[in-house]
């Protein structure tokens, strides 16, 4: 618990974040909602790809997370879709999922996610990687726009 509160103190070098979770579990999309937003990041949350889609299309986001297993289109789908938008092109995406299989990992990886969590997560670890990627984007984007 110590960790999770040493985390909680941290915040992202230039605010807050845009940050779209989606999962059809409505207890894991509001504890990660719960994790982010104590950290100072804003959230979306969409329980299916057909939400997400619309959200995408009105807004812009610093990071995705995608369950991998929704009813109707899956993680893996809807994150080649979401890529189709220009907005979220570069956007890195973090697959979530209670089926860490080799699979799994392997597709997201070549799809291009930043990362792969598998569910349950730790708390403190989930806060820690979340910064992580954030921060890289920001210096990504920094060194981007520096030259």
């Amino acid at each position: 618990m110590k960790k999770l509160n040493g985390l909680m103190e941290k915040r992202v070098m230039n605010g807050a974040k845009k940050i779209l979770v989606v999962d059809d579990s409505q207890p894991v999309a509001s504890i990660i909602t719960y994790l982010l937003t104590q950290i100072g990041m804003k959230v979306q949350t969409a329980w299916n790809a057909t939400k997400a889609i619309q959200l995408a299309k009105d807004e812009t986001f610093d990071l995705v997370f995608l369950d991998v297993n929704m009813p109707g289109m899956d993680g893996f789908d809807l994150y080649e879709r979401l890529r189709q938008f220009p907005s979220l092109e570069k956007t890195p995406m973090i697959f979530i999922s209670g089926v860490a299989s080799d699979e799994n990992r392997e597709k997201a990886s070549e799809l291009g996610a930043v990362d792969f969590i598998e569910k349950p997560f730790s708390p403190a670890e989930f806060v820690e990687r979340t910064l992580a990627h954030l921060t890289a984007q920001e210096q990504t984007w920094e060194c981007t726009t520096a030259a």
